[in-house]
């Protein structure tokens, strides 16, 4: 009901997203109960409605404060019910209305008590003239912009003689967001709202205006049928005029991401200059593709990021001993590096290069170590590469250009401080696209890496932390200024008791695993492992042991699942029912001495190993013969032995043309394996004076060592390896150099117990170790008549 002071009560409305002003006549849907009901209780008064607008569109149940404080009085037109529950009302807009209230007593719709707002205001002639002179001159060029809203409208602007009436038919016909609509409905002053239509009408030709040059200037760029790239266009140069720094999305994440990027200024500063270029270059662009993968490089490199690496020396420890048996060298060196760091809170990462023979567990040690420093682990195998660029990579101008292996490797570990295994360093190449040797140098130098530069990178790059391994099989292919970078620890042939342990705690429970079998369902005795280790393989590391294992396991799972037995037992006995035959037969001493046959020691890349060296005298003239390809330093070997021999025949009473009217041959078993080496001259030198002489040779003993024309046995290499061959053999007195004295301190006592060991230094004290004594000198010592020449002896229990 109206009371006197224009108040009355309304069922009211609240739309979403949508202002309603007087005089004009529009539908809505609602789906609301209470805006239904709302709807309802108006037909069954007058037909007048109050439609106010919510100020946010999202809220559900809007109250007063909800909605805004103006509204509009409408008059319902018509009804129709759509399905799902939708009403569709025809309204038309009567008068503002103020909301005063909404009332607490009604909770099945909104009932509005309203103060309508005066309308009908006047404004002197000549202000009122001048204000729709004006309002139509805006029109006028709005709709030079906008021709569709112009054709139809501007008649009735035109006509129209009410400035507020024009006001609201402008506003209500024009498309513009609800909230400046709202602004002109809440505005009661005719003045103000006049002004408020012409700023906004003006806001609108001026960004009808911008649009306009944008597409007049995008189309000079570009063909019309390309409108994906020209809708990115109109997106660039809308962000240029209007001054924003939005960037495309690949643009805006990398922004992102360089926020959360820990890096020196320096490396920010440089990849915020390729992010601002990636934005000035067109998607369409192939440089783009290449742009952004430079950048999610750069991204992506762990700049200063680091884990933080364990300090605990007992747990590193624990870890290292419960997965490889051995490597003392290793161990040890990798705790001392633990110890400095933990001591100093920072020390310069180790370069070690872990030499020796295959299968030896240097690949797998790196890993165990990574795990007992809490280091992230990178394998980078180097076997093979001949490029440089696989080092450096590739600079960027070329196509299809990326970052080097080491700048790879870091992306991928996340840190900066991981544990980077060089693989097979001994077998990189060059050719003529660079020297990865050389490239080498830089990245293991502990002066030089805090500034390694990545070709494809460009920014240098901090290797100072990373923690490198190197493995090799020999260091002799690798380059003197490289080798001296890192620090070599020897990893040596594994004894026979060694591969039993290793067996028997790492490789038999791995192998069960890999198979699917249980402890309780295979059984391999001690005395099988030992005949498997000795029969079945011949290496220096176990991996072919393991393959061994392995061949037992698959044949133990194979008899299960057909149900034959429930547990295997492999013993000594039953071994050749699942590997067939022994393959190898262990090598073993001559049953008696004989004249012309020495044994030597040799060091292979499988081990060491012993071989036979024969040497026949026959009449001839002076040839000498070297057969069991011998390689070339070792002929030169033979022959240093043979002169030395004849600068001696006069004081063994050896015929003055012994050696003229003589031919020598000199071979060497296995004939298909090549052999090289200076190790053997002692040993070639004492099967020829013993063939001169017919003195035999002792066959319990066993030799190595260089020979000089002097006579002079210079030291050799792989000592351990030769010894062990030689025990595993049966020998029992090995001649080593002297000058290998040390050598052979670093040997186990395991590998050394039960050989006599002779340090010689001249072939003199060899020949009187080696060669069985004369009967006339059976029962004499040696000591005065060969002054003093049978070299230091050890014995090892």
């Amino acid at each position: 009901m109206k009371n006197e002071e224009n108040r009355y009560q309304i069922p009211a409305v609240a739309l979403r997203g949508m202002t309603i002003l007087p005089d004009i006549i529009i539908h809505f849907d609602l789906s609301r109960d209470k805006s239904i009901q709302a709807v309802e209780q108006a037909m069954n008064r007058d037909q007048m409605l109050l439609v106010v607008t919510q100020k946010d569109p999202n809220t559900e149940d809007p109250g007063y404060e909800d909605v805004y404080k103006v509204g509009t009085v409408v008059m319902i037109r018509q009804l129709t019910k759509l399905p799902n529950h939708i009403v569709r009302v025809l309204v038309e807009g009567k008068a503002r209305a103020e909301i005063l209230s909404f009332s607490e007593e009604n909770e099945s719709f909104l009932l509005a008590e309203i103060e309508e707002m005066p309308s009908g205001q006047k404004l002197p002639a000549d202000e009122e003239e001048a204000s729709l002179r004006e309002i139509r001159s805006v029109f006028e060029r709005y709709s030079k912009y906008y021709p569709k809203i112009g054709k139809n409208l501007t008649p009735r602007v035109q006509e129209m003689r009410d400035p507020e009436r024009l006001i609201d038919e402008i506003a209500n016909n024009i498309p513009l967001k609800y909230e400046n609509k709202q602004k002109i409905l809440a505005e009661s002053d005719l003045r103000e709202r006049f002004a408020l239509l012409c700023q906004i009408l003006y806001n609108e030709i001026e960004v009808a205006r911008v649009r306009v040059e944008l597409t007049e200037k995008i189309q000079s760029r570009v063909e019309k049928n390309q409108k994906e790239y020209l809708l990115r266009e109109q997106l660039r140069f809308i962000r240029e005029e209007l001054g924003e720094d939005d960037a495309p999305s690949d643009a805006e994440q990398f922004t992102e991401e360089l926020k959360k990027c820990k890096a020196s200024k320096e490396v920010k500063e440089k990849i915020r200059k390729e992010i601002s270029r990636f934005r000035n270059i067109s998607s369409n662009s192939s440089e783009s593709s290449v742009e952004r993968s430079y950048i999610e490089t750069l991204l992506e490199l762990p700049w200063d990021k680091t884990s933080r690496d364990n300090t605990d020396i007992g747990r590193a420890e624990e870890i290292l001993e419960s997965e490889h048996y051995g490597l003392e060298k290793v161990k040890e060196r990798i705790l001392e590096f633990l110890a400095v760091r933990s001591l100093t809170k920072r020390g310069d990462s180790p370069i070690l290069c872990l030499v020796g023979p295959p299968g030896t567990g240097k690949t797998s040690i790196a890993r165990s170590v990574a795990e007992a420093l809490n280091k992230r682990y990178i394998r980078i195998c180097l076997g093979g590469v001949r490029d440089e660029a696989e080092i450096r990579g590739h600079r960027r101008t070329y196509i299809g250009a990326m970052p080097g292996r080491i700048a790879a490797g870091l992306r991928q570990a996340g840190v900066k401080n991981p544990l980077m295994l060089l693989d097979e360093i001994d077998k990189v190449g060059s050719d003529q696209r660079g020297d990865t040797a050389s490239a080498l140098l830089e990245v293991l130098d502990s002066e030089q890496n805090n500034k390694f530069r990545d070709h494809y990178v460009e920014i240098p790059i901090d290797l100072s932390e990373v923690l490198f391994l190197a493995t090799a099989n020999s260091v002799s292919s690798i380059p003197r200024p490289l080798l001296d970078r890192m620090e070599i620890i020897e990893v040596t042939s594994y004894t026979a008791n060694e591969k039993f342990h290793i067996a028997k705690e790492h490789l038999l429970g791995k192998q069960l695993e890999k198979n699917g079998l249980l402890g309780s369902q295979l059984d391999i005795t001690d005395n099988a492992l030992r005949r498997m280790i000795d029969g079945y393989t011949r290496e220096a590391g176990v991996r072919d042991l393991e393959r061994k294992i392995g061949q037992i396991c698959r044949k133990a799972a194979r008899e299960i699942l057909q149900g034959k037995k429930g547990t295997i037992r492999v013993t000594k006995q039953n071994l050749e029912k699942f590997l067939g035959k022994e393959k190898y037969a262990p090598d073993k001493i001559n049953e008696k001495d004989e004249i012309g046959i020495v044994r030597g020691l040799a060091w292979t890349s499988v081990g060491g190993d012993t071989l036979e060296i024969e040497v026949n005298v026959m009449p001839g003239k002076g040839e000498i013969d070297l057969t069991g390809q011998m390689g070339d330093v070792m002929k030169e070997s033979a022959l240093t032995g043979i002169s030395f021999i004849r600068s001696i025949a006069k004081e063994h009473k050896i015929a003055a043309d012994a050696f003229k009217k003589n031919d020598f041959h000199i071979h060497i078993p296995e004939g298909a394996v090549p052999k090289d080496g200076p190790s053997a001259g002692i040993t070639m030198a004492t099967a020829v004076f013993s063939a001169l002489t017919k003195r035999p040779v002792l066959a319990s003993v066993a030799m190595t060592g260089e020979i000089t024309l002097r006579g002079r046995v210079l030291p050799i290499g792989g000592l351990k390896e030769k010894i062990l061959a030689a025990k595993t053999a049966g020998i029992k007195k090995v001649l080593v150099p002297a000058e290998n004295e040390k050598d052979v301190e670093e040997i186990s006592r395991e590998i050394k117990s039960g050989l006599e060991i002779v340090y010689v230094s001249h072939m003199e004290e060899v020949l009187a170790h080696a060669l069985v004594k004369k009967k006339a000198d059976a029962g004499k010592e040696d000591n005065a008549g060969n002054a003093g020449i049978t070299g230091r002896t050890r014995r090892e229990d």
